[in-house]
């Protein structure tokens, strides 16, 4: 392959860590150098990555986690994602004249899951207190981070709004209404008191055991000063949102105090000998499951790296899979989701046949049994309007395009034992919901993503989770430890990290040259985002594929769009080798700040 990367392969006998931010990186491999293993690493960096990147996450949105755990031999998910108020139905929205949830304000904010996401990791799988995993983000907030580009420029392109319509922002980000410059040191002590205030009841607790100290820490934020906070501002301060109207916020102390985190079983696929494990459908994760099983009767090495044939099959691959994800994929402690038929080796056949040489420009689920569902006929809003029986509001620009491409990040660690974690923290950001008074951090507004048909799978319930776009990937082989990956990119995740595990399984590309490789991005589908639009047939290339490729795959009928050569995502990821006794990592240099470090 391609003799030059832009960075070397970090590889370390000891331990691998990577994230979206080269301090929350240092953080997770300064955790493991003081004795902690993988989890308690990765928690560290996410604490850190809420704080760094404020624009792509925060301690307010979720963290779906995958854990490989060594002494268990078992892959578990963390359901990183807060469910929805008991407030919030159908029945509000069809009073309120709600036809499309909006993407900001506080009507689609659920229960914040960090916190208790990693209380339940460390406690289950982790070695150290709550206060060391936290001790590092105590620090950057406390003595401050210097200012790095697109944390500037996000400010900066939100500043009126931060300014007026999310005053409590711009007192955090924008103080005396001005932008941190690029290399100024910033601080959030507010933010830095949540932190203490858990410190302070994990110490008061710890002499019950290390455990009891953990759950002292998570009850104080669901239960305690942090809860009453949140309920007080959001139900005090209404914000207008992309409704046209300003809304209190529907989350209740009790809807705080009554959520937990889960351990799960994952959803998994065998893909050439390798077991690829996804949180279930309350993420958009068993798509990339989906599309290797239908990806695995066709020879991809023999069709050549980014070649028409190459991108025309996977991105024909993708829209089918996306498309079950529209008609099927739902919470599983609401909805019947029947992997059996679209995990199984019959189904992902039926759905090969369909692809041809040319440009499918419909949206196809499949047939599970009973028929193909008509409300995936629709587009979202006009399914919901119908559903309903409400008018159309206009549709407000929010300057989002088809996904969240950018407001996410994604961390990995995997240290000698064969522990491995892949998490990908999100939402919380502060474009989207005003900082809450006194807390130094936003609440998420994952719930857009729920649909107002009662009938189909994902439809907005009480106490449900929203089917997030978050989805971290974690690989075993034979049992043992494999890889971990993961990306920010919203509805693309599933799609680049599914071609860099192709570069590096099918391909034979060493991770960060699968890293470095260009990708294509299919926005066929509908986004998981308001206002949840749909482009049939559009393909978005980086522009370092060639362009006789790129003009076959508009001879057959795809409609191609060109991008910057090094835009799409921040794909990164971990290998662990346990026959040489080396872990090997990567962090693409999409995004500029992300890094791996190795020991």
């Amino acid at each position: 392959m391609n003799p030059f990367t832009t960075r070397p392969v970090v590889m370390g006998k000891r331990g691998v860590v990577t994230s979206g931010h080269y301090l929350a990186t240092a953080a997770g491999f300064r955790i493991m150098e003081q004795g902690g293993n993988a989890i308690d690493a990765a928690a560290a960096m996410c604490f850190c990555l809420n704080l760094l990147e404020p624009q792509s996450n925060g301690i307010g949105g979720e963290v779906p986690t995958l854990i490989y755990s060594a002494k268990e031999k078992r892959t578990f998910a963390i359901s990183g994602l807060g469910w929805s108020p008991r407030a919030f139905t159908i029945e509000w929205c069809r009073d309120q004249g709600i036809d499309l949830i909006p993407g900001d304000g506080y009507l689609p904010a659920c229960v914040p899951a960090v916190v208790d996401t990693w209380a339940t990791a460390v406690a289950r799988f982790g070695t150290m207190s709550f206060s060391q995993v936290l001790q590092p983000a105590i620090e950057l907030a406390e003595e401050g981070f210097p200012v790095y580009g697109r944390l500037h420029e996000s400010i900066a392109a939100n500043v009126e709004k931060f300014t007026e319509r999310y005053p409590t922002t711009g007192e955090v980000y924008c103080p005396g209404g001005r932008v941190p410059e690029v290399g100024e040191i910033w601080r959030n002590p507010e933010w830095v008191d949540v932190l203490k205030l858990m410190c302070r009841a994990e110490a008061a607790a710890r002499h019950r055991g290390r455990v009891a100290g953990i759950e002292a820490a998570r009850d104080v934020f669901y239960k305690g000063e942090v809860a009453e906070r949140v309920v007080d501002f959001i139900t005090n301060n209404p914000v207008e949102d992309a409704s046209g109207t300003a809304h209190a916020g529907l989350l209740s102390y009790e809807d705080l105090a009554e959520w937990q985190a889960t351990v799960e079983e994952p959803v998994s696929l065998d893909y050439r000998g390798l077991q690829v494990h996804k949180c279930s459908s309350w993420t958009q994760g068993p798509v990339f499951l989906q599309q290797l099983a239908i990806l695995e009767g066709f020879d991809l090495k023999g069709m050549g790296h980014n070649s028409a044939d190459y991108v025309h099959t996977w991105i024909e691959c993708a829209k089918l899979a996306f498309a079950d994800r529209e008609a099927y994929y739902g919470d599983p402690l609401f909805d019947q989701v029947p992997f059996d038929v679209l995990l199984s080796k019959e189904y992902a056949t039926e759905r090969r046949r369909l692809i041809g040489t040319e440009a499918s420009r419909e949206l196809r689920p499949g047939d599970v049994g009973y028929g193909v569902p008509s409300y995936v006929s629709f587009d979202v809003a006009e399914d919901n309007r119908r559903a309903l029986n409400v008018a159309g509001r206009e549709a407000r620009d929010l300057g989002l395009g088809h996904a969240h491409v950018s407001d996410t990040t994604h961390l990995d660690a995997v240290d000698r034992e064969g522990n491995m974690v892949a998490a990908t923290p999100s939402g919380g950001w502060i474009g989207s919901s005003p900082v809450v008074r006194g807390l130094g951090f936003p609440l998420g507004t994952r719930g857009q993503m729920f649909y107002l048909n009662p009938e189909r799978p994902n439809a907005l319930a009480p106490r449900k989770r929203p089917r997030a776009t978050l989805t971290p990937s974690l690989v075993t082989k034979g049992g043992d430890p494999f890889m971990v990956f993961g990306t920010p990119g919203g509805d693309c995740q599933d799609q680049w990290t599914l071609q860099f595990f192709l570069n590096y399984v099918d391909f034979g590309m060493n991770v960060q040259e699968a890293l470095d490789a260009p990708s294509v991005h299919s926005v066929h589908f509908p986004s998981s985002f308001y206002p949840r639009e749909a482009y049939p047939a559009r393909v978005v290339f980086e522009g370092r594929i060639p362009q006789e490729v790129i003009a076959e795959l508009e001879r057959r009928g795809h409609e191609v769009v060109v991008v910057g050569g090094w835009v799409h995502g921040k794909v990164m990821g971990i290998r662990y080798d346990g026959a040489r006794g080396v872990i090997r990592g990567g962090v693409s240099p999409k995004g500029n700040v992300g890094y791996a470090l190795g020991w």
